[in-house]
């Protein structure tokens, strides 16, 4: 059974969350890329960043791991790749997370059963900002200002807590009899999704007391309520396309079906799909460092070169200046041969 589900802002990759294992399929082909085994319960939720550069992972485990997207898809199929962080601070399973805007430079939500709603940074994995409430806590978003957090708790109660109050606590509780006009009153069960309109005006949400809300954020008052026949297990707000709503408007290219085998074993092999698959680096298989560990090691030369006195210094820093530049035309000239490479084959491809 599929736990939870999500589709990377770019539109080409899917994951899902199967039983303690994180599953991963390029849209496109519908290959099976990677499969993440680092929870030891069942998935509960995950997201993308903004720029899908980066997603999160919540479970049952009470931890929440971030993972480097790129870093996954170059890991070989027989190693066990490492999330970027491990966030373990919360002590009852996690429920639901959500990410700001700035990639790998966002801050990001998760909320827990522990009645704690935990602000991370992603960039370092520091935490910024724990919240503590009555209640536990199933569903939590950001305005698109990132000035407010909305949390929905077990009681169906909606709570907005303000990120730029004063004083800055790290350590913060929400009291629910002290805290007046920060709470959205309505549901009748628990609150299992929130989302925020892309003007900051508009709030939905959903609960297993078989209604959908929308609510007006300045005032707290509820806008339209939808009634379904069955719990609600996920709703958000999304611009519509363009075309949406035109008779003739339909799909132009079929999605094929998402295998069952991780690509390049032998069950999927024979199933004789087309497409052409570029994987980047296989050529420096076995020949010394890779491309990824040569630019962190340029990266970190950079580093230390600016903490260093550079009026005592100045014969080293101009050998590594012409290393550095000699790396930028070389990396140009990979750059121009691959986008010359790609334009023959797309043309040919297309005659």
């Amino acid at each position: 059974m599929v736990t939870c589900l999500t589709a990377s802002p770019s539109g080409l990759y899917i994951l899902a969350g199967i039983a303690e294992s994180i599953y991963l399929w390029e849209v496109s082909s519908g290959n099976l890329l990677a499969i993440l085994n680092r929870h030891y319960q069942d998935l509960t939720c995950l997201c993308f960043t903004d720029d899908s550069s980066h997603f999160l992972s919540g479970a049952k485990d009470c931890l929440a791991l971030v993972w480097n997207l790129y870093s996954v898809l170059q890991v070989q199929s027989t190693q066990i790749p490492d999330p970027r962080h491990v966030w373990s601070r919360h002590t009852l399973p996690i429920t639901d997370l959500c990410c700001g805007f700035g990639g790998p430079l966002a801050r990001a939500a998760t909320a827990s059963l522990d009645q704690t709603v935990k602000l991370w940074e992603i960039s370092s994995g520091e935490l910024l900002l724990s919240v503590l409430f009555d209640v536990g806590i199933t569903a939590v978003t950001l305005d698109p200002a990132e000035y407010h957090l909305f949390c929905g708790g077990m009681d169906g109660s909606v709570f907005q807590v303000e990120l730029c109050a004063w004083p800055v606590q790290r350590d913060r509780n929400f009291q629910t009899e002290r805290e007046n006009g920060k709470t959205f009153k309505g549901h009748r069960n628990q609150v299992t999704c929130l989302s925020v309109s892309t003007d900051g005006s508009l709030l939905l949400s959903g609960s297993h007391d078989e209604t959908v809300r929308l609510w007006e954020i300045q005032s707290k008052q509820c806008l339209r309520t939808v009634t379904h026949k069955g719990p609600v297990t996920n709703a958000f707000i999304v611009l519509a396309p363009a075309n949406m709503l035109h008779p003739d408007s339909k799909p132009n290219v079929p999605l094929p079906k998402f295998s069952k085998h991780l690509h390049g074993t032998e069950s999927s092999d024979a199933q004789g799909g087309e497409g052409v698959t570029l994987q980047l680096g296989l050529h420096q298989q076995g020949s010394g460092e890779s491309y990824l560990e040569r630019a962190e090691r340029l990266y970190s030369q950079m580093c230390s070169t600016r903490e260093k006195n550079l009026m005592g210094d100045q014969e080293q820093l101009k050998i590594q200046v012409t290393d550095l530049e000699e790396e930028v035309q070389t990396l140009r000239k990979i750059n121009k041969n691959l986008f010359e490479f790609s334009a023959r084959f797309l043309t040919k491809s297309a005659k």
